[in-house]
């Protein structure tokens, strides 16, 4: 098991080889929310997430045969990153097994980092077969993502600095995958400052360990997709469970929408490109626990910042959707000449922004003098949205605001 020493000596390990992030107050997400907000940035970590520091603490600790022989995991997604990142720099060979649909940014950049990437399988299961096998006949180190104990108290060391950052903290939230950040987290807080809550965030989607909770250990969820992806982890890890549950306080979920607007609330007030597992807990702040930490000193671990640029303009417009500043419409309008330019007139007249436009008479219905229009239009906010459909309305026009 992990103690407290052995996170503090992890810290003393890894000190000189990953970043000491920053844990700065946000004066607008204070505003937002009512709480005292600080952020631990640890998407400034050169891979871009807080994996780095169970990594590094878990390569540090191989002896010498073991670092010969290198290295394995099953992952597509941040702990890849690490592990690759900091077995270059020790020169320890790494092997990252990943699924088919790996994204190819992270494929790309493990290759680079000097890593051996393995495509095996449809799904993580299959990856991690294929890494156990490796084991077998190479005798490489498994080096697991969020439930190997080096790995664990690589990830409390997050838990002493934002204790040295914020030394008057009241809550920490902590967004739960496998549970290795929290439980890492939660034993340096709890042992050095028991008065302060430790609070889980999962996705609705995927809470396994609302789950482990209700059945008294780790079991198997369905993992639903998730614009938290990082946290897409049907069962929490068993090491990391028995940890966590001494030490968390409440656990609590959050949808999809409440995640993409989070990702959109740190893009446009923090400037900060974080995913959606990293800014769970904004989204609970934004959710769940509304009004909950009112006055209350906060800090949000900011976990991740690997969002590829797709995705990211998804997320973007999801959360643009959810914050009630994006909306398509289907307006049905006259055919005759003007009848377009007018429509547009009106809409410029309210003050909204046209995202895209499509003009359709084959599919308008048996009115031959009508056509369909399909718009998406960008508001302020919901009652702006709400002023335009009053405005169409009294004009006289059909609007259909399901699509």
């Amino acid at each position: 098991m992990v103690s407290f020493e052995s996170v503090k000596e992890a810290r003393d390990r890894i000190y000189d080889h990953v970043q000491f992030t920053p844990c700065c107050e946000s004066y607008y997400l204070s505003e937002l929310t009512g709480c005292k907000v600080f952020c631990k940035r640890e998407y400034l970590q050169r891979t871009g997430s807080f994996k780095e520091r169970g990594a590094a603490n878990a390569l540090a600790r191989l002896g010498e045969v073991e670092k010969e022989r290198g290295v394995v995991a099953a992952s597509a997604g941040n702990h890849a990153l690490a592990l690759a990142y900091h077995g270059k720099r020790l020169g320890i060979p790494v092997t990252v097994v990943m699924p088919k649909f790996a994204p190819l940014i992270k494929v790309s950049t493990c290759r680079r980092f000097g890593a051996t990437v393995i495509l095996a399988g449809e799904s993580f299961g299959e990856a991690r077969e294929q890494a156990d096998a490796l084991v077998e006949q190479k005798g490489m180190v498994y080096v697991h993502g969020y439930d190997d104990p080096d790995v664990i108290a690589g990830q409390g060391t997050i838990g002493l600095e934002l204790l040295e950052q914020v030394s008057d903290v009241d809550a920490v939230v902590v967004p739960i995958g496998g549970a290795g950040l929290i439980a890492g987290i939660g034993l340096v807080v709890k042992a050095l400052k028991p008065e302060v809550e430790v609070i889980g965030v999962e996705p609705e989607r995927v809470a396994s360990y609302r789950a482990a909770m209700k059945a008294g250990g780790p079991i198997m969820v369905e993992a639903e997709p998730t614009l938290a992806d990082g946290l897409a982890v049907g069962r929490v890890g068993d090491c990391a469970f028995e940890i966590a549950q001494k030490c968390v306080d409440r656990v609590v979920t959050v949808t999809e929408g409440e995640l993409s607007l989070a990702v959109l609330r740190l893009l446009e007030l923090e400037k900060a490109v974080v995913e959606g597992s990293g800014a769970a807990g904004l989204a609970a702040l934004l959710g769940p626990l509304k009004g909950e930490l009112e006055g209350k000193n906060v800090v949000l671990p900011l976990c991740g910042g690997n969002l590829d640029p797709f995705t990211l303009h998804r997320v973007i417009e999801h959360g643009m959707t959810a914050d009630g500043r994006l909306h398509a419409l289907e307006i049905r309008i006259s055919d005759r000449p003007g009848g377009l330019a007018r429509l547009t007139e009106l809409l410029g007249e309210g003050g909204v922004s046209i995202q895209c436009i499509d003009h359709d008479r084959m599919f308008a219905g048996p009115d031959v003098a009508c056509v369909c229009v399909r718009v998406v239009l960008e508001t302020r906010d919901m009652s702006h949205y709400q002023d335009v459909l009053s405005m169409l309305d009294d004009c006289g026009l059909e609007v259909n605001k399901s699509i």
